[in-house]
């Protein structure tokens, strides 16, 4: 992520010399500041107003904290990736969250190669392939629900409040106190390394699907349900979305 925000920077920096050396060349514009009270103070202003977006521009790429975006606006996968990233300051937190970055990664590229597979098998109007194809949705659907779980979960968590509490252990608060607000954070961290592993066996499935249409050579629409991968992967979605209710 820093990495990008450099980029854009050096973007910003190119994008501001690119309209000075246009305003000023004298091939271009040829703004200068010999030529009358208006092309003078339009020069100054040109000058002025590139060095507040310069600063500007770096102050918000490198130093404004950023904001989270909230979960209900949540749309596309760049959007997962973003609100996810958020939370890596969570330094409890951290391979978890960097775990859930790999996942949506593994499964942006899965399905892409899944449906592929499916366009050189298959013919789009067949129900074998519009049945594949929709299983391959209905599982990418239960793995960017278990990532909203989390940022749930994550968008309540006070960071703070359990560092102190890790750092005073039952030393500043009574011990019946103290073991509650333990299992309270337990019960939150707990909850994103479930959903997390839940999505390890979603990306599992997928493989052993791909694997398993890969192998055949011919069978009917009928024999899909019937595909141990296809059966282990309805029962997943289905365990998963009780155990969501």
């Amino acid at each position: 992520m820093n990495m990008i925000k450099y980029i854009k920077l050096l973007g910003l920096i190119l994008g501001i010399v690119a309209v000075n050396v246009l305003a000023f060349s004298p091939g271009f514009i040829g703004l200068n500041f010999e030529e009358g009270a208006f092309t003078t103070a339009l020069s100054v202003t040109l000058l002025f107003g590139s060095a507040m977006a310069l600063l500007y521009g770096s102050y918000a790429l490198l130093f404004r904290q950023p904001v989270v975006l909230p979960v209900k606006h949540i749309e596309t996968h760049e959007d997962y990736v973003e609100a996810l990233s958020f939370y890596r300051r969570i330094k409890v937190l951290e391979e978890d969250i960097t775990l859930g970055l790999s996942q949506l990664s593994r499964m942006k590229k899965k399905k892409e190669t899944l449906l592929n597979v499916l366009h050189q098998r298959f013919d789009p109007g067949e129900l074998s392939y519009k049945k594949f194809a929709s299983v391959t949705l209905e599982v990418e659907k239960l793995l960017y629900l278990n990532i909203r779980s989390v940022l749930n979960r994550l968008n309540v968590f006070d960071e703070a409040d359990y560092a102190n509490m890790m750092k005073s252990k039952s030393s500043t608060l009574p011990q019946k106190l103290f073991q509650e607000k333990t299992k309270v954070y337990n019960d939150y961290l707990s909850y994103v390394k479930n959903s997390l592993h839940t999505n390890e066996e979603i990306l599992l499935k997928l493989d052993q699907l791909l694997l398993e249409i890969s192998r055949l050579d011919s069978f009917e629409a009928g024999d899909i349900e019937q595909m141990p991968c296809m059966q282990e992967i309805d029962q997943l979605i289905k365990h998963t979305k009780l155990y969501r209710q």
